[in-house]
């Protein structure tokens, strides 16, 4: 299990993630922190995760700004 903080990276954290996510092999989970705004980031990186192939396993609210999500490939 690998986690990875993305909330420096504001709304652009798309990008870094998906590079994030090629590298995992299969059955690793992975846990991603990121900042949220309006929320349509939340549902960013669900659709990403799905493209990628790896199945969202818990998507929550870490506190007033900040999300994570666990994936596993």
């Amino acid at each position: 299990m690998k986690r990875y903080d993305l909330r420096h990276l504001k709304d652009s954290f798309e990008g870094r993630m998906k590079e994030l996510l090629s590298s995992h092999k299969a059955g690793e989970v992975a846990i991603f922190l990121f900042e949220i705004g309006d929320f349509t980031s939340v549902q960013q990186s669900a659709d990403l995760v799905k493209e990628c192939g790896y199945e969202l396993l818990n998507s929550l609210k870490f506190n007033e700004v900040d999300w994570t999500i666990v994936v596993k490939k």
